[in-house]
């Protein structure tokens, strides 16, 4: 049996979600596809779009780093429960 899906509103489900590299790699792309053309306002306002998200989630996964670096004890990181 599988498991069900995450539901629509979840802002990031992590089977859906890429690797901070791969964001970062697809965020670059996209701004350089912006500068470097012209595109069509729809399709201008999709890559914006997609860029906000991508950014948002490069945001939130240096903070989660930051956050496990903060408690950083003997050595070893501790788990640390996003809020």
């Amino acid at each position: 049996m599988s498991l069900p899906a995450p539901p629509a509103d979840d802002p990031v489900a992590p089977q859906d979600t890429p690797r901070y590299e791969d964001a970062l790699a697809e965020l670059e792309r996209l701004v350089s596809a912006m500068e470097g053309s012209q595109l069509p306002l729809d399709a201008l306002l999709d890559k914006y779009r997609r860029g906000a998200q991508l950014l948002d989630l490069c945001r939130a996964r240096l903070q989660a780093v930051e956050q496990q670096v903060k408690v950083l004890e003997d050595g070893q990181l501790k788990d640390w429960a996003a809020p």
